[in-house]
């Protein structure tokens, strides 16, 4: 099997943060360079009794937390995973400093990766009803199947990810016909364009980041379903008009968390909040969230790692 090492520069106090992003993508180790780690081993006797200046002067001043993630079907998706929560620590004050934080892939350009992945991504039955099918690939669509035709481009959401099937899973569940659907986060759009195809009559995608935008708008017309889905350039849920039937987001615990508090104001009475992108050691942080929220907690699964609940708004 094929590895590629992905590397993300930052600070001495951002070294253990990134690397649980790592461990969230499944990871089961990383490596850490750390220049001061070095220099405090050369003053301590008792730690090293030798250090090779060689060792410092090869080493750059950031901090690099290194993981190799194996070249195969997955990789696409973890990689985005990578970049989006990245992205989302360049955007919050933790308090400490974690910069450049940059997202390097050692001996494979940017530009390769994008088009080699594809030879990994193959259709998948991701729910009782719906297919994910690469437009690139062919398929030969079975009894009471939906086709989702997906290009990704370079945004997040090839449907494979475990959190993204245990979304659409639940979608497929819960969606009715007529029903209208909010996909905060959207990345490709492909949560609410499935919600439109399994018979949601209009659906919102929203996403602040611009190549999400641009893959999500394009994957709605590849659907035939722009006239029913809207995709919108924004934060969270600020440039919202609810209420929804349905809102889906797949995206970290933490601001599940945070969404917790308020996504009632955009759900309709016993209308239903999906939350995934839940590692399972932050199951319980999401759970006590929404019941705190006043949400009645309806539903839960996991895949791997990875945790969805289903929570209704009941007033």
């Amino acid at each position: 099997m094929d590895w590629v090492e992905v590397t993300v520069k930052t600070t001495t106090e951002g070294a253990d943060i990134v690397a649980q992003i790592f461990y969230e993508i499944g990871v089961t180790g990383v490596v850490i360079e750390d220049p001061d780690a070095v220099r405090q081993a050369q003053q301590e006797e008792r730690t090293w009794d030798y250090i090779d200046d060689a060792i410092l002067a090869n080493m750059e001043d950031d901090v690099l937390v290194k993981a190799y993630i194996s070249n195969d079907a997955a990789f696409y998706d973890k990689l985005q995973f990578v970049k989006e929560r990245i992205k989302r620590l360049r955007e919050q004050d933790f308090g400490v400093d974690m910069r450049p934080l940059e997202v390097i892939l050692a001996n494979v350009r940017e530009e390769d990766w994008a088009n080699n992945w594809k030879k990994y991504y193959k259709p998948v039955k991701v729910s009782d009803r719906i297919v994910i099918k690469p437009t690139w690939e062919k398929y030969e669509k079975k009894p009471g199947e939906i086709i989702l035709e997906m290009d990704p481009g370079m945004a997040f959401g090839t449907g494979t990810h475990e959190t993204t099937m245990l979304c659409i899973r639940m979608i497929d569940r819960y969606v009715k016909p007529g029903d209208t659907v909010v996909d905060i986060g959207c990345g490709t759009g492909v949560l609410a364009i499935a919600s439109v195809l399994l018979g949601a009559s209009h659906a919102v995608a929203v996403d602040l980041d611009s190549n999400a935008v641009r893959a999500a708008g394009g994957n709605t017309r590849l659907n035939r379903v722009e006239d029913r889905v809207e995709v919108i350039c924004g934060n969270l849920l600020d440039k919202v008009r609810g209420p929804f039937d349905i809102a889906v987001a797949n995206i970290i615990a933490d601001v599940i968390v945070d969404l917790a508090g308020s996504i009632t104001d955009f759900l309709k009475p016993g209308g239903v909040f999906i939350a995934s992108g839940i590692i399972l050691e932050r199951l319980q942080d999401v759970t006590d969230a929404v019941r705190k929220a006043g949400l009645e907690l309806i539903g839960r699964d996991t895949m791997g790692e990875w945790a969805v609940v289903v929570c209704r708004r009941n007033a």
